[in-house]
C-alpha cells in the first residue's frame, strides 16, 4: 500500500492555498470594511442585481442562515437592500444601493490585483488549466 504524504495530498495543498491567497485577500479588502464573504455576494449582485436570497444562497453554496447574517451587515452597512418578491409574497430579493454598486468599481481591481500575484507564480496557460481542473473537480453542475 502506497503511503501518505499529507504535504503534498490534494486536499492539504488546496487547504494551504487558499489560507494564503484568502488572508492577502482579506487583507486588502479590510481598508474597505468589507470581508471576502461579502465581497463574493456583492459580485454575484454586481452580475445580477435582484437576486432571491434562495437563489443567492444556492449560487455562493452558503446555506441561508449564514447568508442571512451576511446581508444582514452588507445592509448594516448601506451596501444592500431587501425588498419583497412582487412574484412570490415568501421571497425577498436582495437589491445594491448606489454605495453598493460604486463598490464595483473600487473592490474589482483588488481582486484582480490578488489574481495578478497568484498567476504570477505560474507558466502562460497554466492559471486556465488550473482553475478548468478545479470547476471538473468541483462538479460540472456549478457554473
Amino acid at each position: 500500500m502506497d503511503g501518505l504524504n499529507i504535504e503534498s495530498s490534494l486536499g492539504f495543498l488546496l487547504a494551504k492555498a487558499h489560507q494564503r491567497i484568502y488572508a492577502q485577500f482579506r487583507d486588502l479588502l479590510a481598508p474597505h470594511g468589507i470581508t471576502p464573504a461579502q465581497f463574493a455576494l456583492l459580485a454575484f449582485l454586481w452580475q445580477e442585481d435582484g437576486r432571491t436570497q434562495t437563489a443567492l444562497s444556492e449560487k455562493t453554496e452558503i446555506d441561508r442562515t449564514t447568508l442571512s447574517g451576511l446581508l444582514d451587515r452588507l445592509q448594516k452597512l448601506g451596501l444592500v437592500h431587501r425588498r419583497p418578491d412582487p412574484a412570490d409574497r415568501r421571497a425577498w430579493r436582495v437589491c445594491l444601493t448606489a454605495k453598493g454598486r460604486a463598490l464595483e468599481k473600487v473592490l474589482t481591481p483588488v481582486a484582480l490585483g490578488v489574481r495578478r500575484q497568484v498567476v504570477a507564480a505560474l507558466a502562460p496557460g497554466e492559471y486556465e488549466e488550473l482553475c478548468r481542473l478545479l470547476a471538473k473537480i468541483r462538479g460540472s453542475n456549478h457554473d
